[in-house]
């Protein structure tokens, strides 16, 4: 397991869904990145009050999304209209 607070927060990636973080073998832990909705309040002092927060579920390393993602994993997609017959409009 992953000590986050020497660590920090690190930057995910646009798109990136699994960890990164390498352990002491060099392997990587490649666990699932889960939007971390209750941080604790060392999480909360490192990246601030109501910021975004992702932690792996496997070594609770912590990431805080790129700012130029935006992918529907950043959640910082457009919406598109769509009409009954399933066409996107695409009015802009």
């Amino acid at each position: 397991m992953v000590d986050t607070a020497e660590i920090g927060i690190k930057e995910k990636k646009p798109g990136q869904r699994a960890c990164d973080q390498k352990d002491v073998k060099g392997e990587l832990c490649l666990g699932h990145l889960k939007r971390w909705y209750t941080p604790d309040a060392e999480a909360v002092k490192q990246a601030g009050k109501d910021a975004e927060i992702y932690r792996c579920e496997r070594c609770h390393t912590l990431y805080r999304p790129a700012a130029t993602d935006d992918s529907s994993v950043g959640l910082r997609y457009d919406r598109q209209p769509v009409t009954l017959l399933g066409s996107f409009g695409h009015k802009k």
